[in-house]
């Protein structure tokens, strides 16, 4: 590998896991356990969140979760995405990836880990209709809308640009109401047309708001503080994000989509970063290799994962 792709590799592992190997101990622990987990090899789960369009999909999910005045006033609030917004992707990789590739009780505690900081995410916000309204981010209809906006994200980005899901859409969506269940979520959609009907139910019944908080935030997101050197592949994933989404919520969200070809350069993005990770040990390699420890794998494979 040459310096630059070496570089970039480096960088690319260190954004979304936080080691530049891409082997925080986190992803060491999948290794570990006594079960499958709650999901394993030929899953709708692995096959989405193992692909490369999940780069895509976090940026999606990211800018529709700003639609919700409540959500954004969490993170408005409390979050520390300005000061270290590699630091909280990394968190929420941290739980994606252990919740899907790790055995049963790891994915408990990352659930876990995710509710003890709900817990303290507290204070009030104006809704749509200019009401004050009190919120924590254990509230149930937060917690539906964050649930709905990441598998519809991850759902409509592998869609464009991964390759098959084992047992097609439905599958994935009803595989995912187990993440939904552990923190907590309400009656998480089990369909493709049930998560369709509850993401419009939130935007029919006006609950979802543009404002100046939106704003700053989907400026951010376009613009993150990330290495010089990733910035050109960075707007165009960006930029692919934004393509992907519905007009009405990029209406709402004060974007337009982007006039040169963002699928496809997207598409080329994703096929050179994947390139550039290459077959390295990751999420679900870690995950094989506690399946055939357990009896449950007859063969280790290799297949490659941003985990």
């Amino acid at each position: 590998m040459n310096t630059f792709a070496a570089v970039w590799r480096s960088r690319v592992l260190s954004a979304f896991t936080g080691d530049r190997q891409g082997r925080p101990d986190w992803v060491e622990q999948i290794e570990l356990g006594d079960d499958a987990g709650f999901f394993g090899v030929g899953s709708a789960a692995w096959a989405v969140h193992g692909g490369m369009a999940t780069l895509v999909a976090g940026i999606r999910a990211l800018l529709m979760q700003t639609l919700h005045p409540g959500a954004m006033a969490g993170v408005h609030d409390w979050s520390r995405y300005r000061e270290d917004p590699l630091g909280r992707l990394s968190g929420t990789i941290q739980w994606l990836i252990g919740v899907t590739f790790s055995d049963t009780a790891m994915a408990v505690r990352e659930s876990n880990r995710v509710e003890r900081f709900h817990d303290r995410v507290r204070g009030s916000y104006v809704d749509a209709n200019g009401v004050e309204r009190q919120y924590w981010a254990g509230d149930p209809e937060l917690l539906s809308w964050v649930h709905v906006v990441f598998t519809d994200a991850f759902l409509g980005s592998h869609a464009i640009w991964g390759g098959p899901i084992p047992g097609g859409a439905d599958r994935y969506v009803g595989e995912w109401t187990k993440a939904g269940e552990l923190i907590g979520v309400p009656s998480p959609p089990t369909t493709e047309a049930e998560l369709r009907a509850q993401l419009e139910a939130f935007r029919a019944s006006g609950t979802l708001k543009s404002d100046d908080r939106v704003a700053e935030a989907v400026r951010f997101i376009r613009n993150p503080g990330i290495a010089r050197g990733m910035r050109p592949a960075y707007r165009i994933l960006f930029g692919g994000a934004v393509a992907s989404i519905p007009r009405e919520y990029r209406r709402l969200l004060g974007l337009r989509r982007p006039w040169w070809p963002a699928i496809t350069l997207t598409r080329a993005v994703l096929a050179l970063v994947g390139s550039i990770l290459g077959r390295s040990s990751t999420s679900e390699t870690a995950a094989r290799k506690r399946l055939a420890r357990l009896g449950l794998l007859p063969v280790a494979g290799d297949v490659r994962s941003l985990g």
